[in-house]
């Protein structure tokens, strides 16, 4: 018995078809992200995203691409830039939002977000300052966290359990 090859049907070889763009275009895209240009303001980026991950409960989240935001139980507190891009971060700052808006580098957040406090900042190649930043996620941090982990990290600030 001689062994007989089967034809793909039509429906088959679209669907190889498509699964191979579909491999070539995540290969693409794979490439483009390797490629993308280092910025000065990367080192700053993972500066701010390891601080804001150390917060009790905090976490990333990535709610459309071009971000890996900071949240706290799935309420972001800081949304972030990704490596490669322009450093930018938009925070809630109930109590400073106002001094904020005074800085060259700052706007009210886009979405409607700034009528409640939420704040852009951005800095294409110059640096960052890196403190004030760092004073920001705490406050947004505080105003989005719920209370029970906020009292977590203060008595564990304090030393208390």
């Amino acid at each position: 018995m001689s062994a007989k090859k089967k034809k793909a049907s039509p429906k088959k070889k679209a669907s190889a078809k498509k699964a191979s763009a579909k491999k070539t275009s995540v290969k693409k895209a794979s490439a483009k992200k390797a490629s993308a240009k280092k910025k000065p303001t990367d080192v700053v980026l993972q500066e701010i995203r390891a601080f804001g991950l150390a917060y009790p409960g905090a976490h990333t989240k990535s709610p459309w691409p071009g971000h890996l935001d900071l949240a706290v139980n799935d309420k972001t507190f800081a949304y972030l830039s990704i490596e490669g891009q322009p450093f930018g971060i938009s925070c809630k700052l109930p109590q400073s939002h106002v001094a904020a808006l005074m800085l060259p580098f700052t706007k009210p957040a886009g979405y409607g977000l700034g009528k409640s406090g939420w704040i852009s900042a951005t800095f294409d190649d110059e640096p960052p300052p890196i403190e004030m930043l760092k004073e920001w996620i705490e406050e947004s941090y505080r105003a989005q966290a719920p209370k029970k982990l906020v009292a977590a990290l203060d008595a564990q600030r304090s030393g208390k359990r």
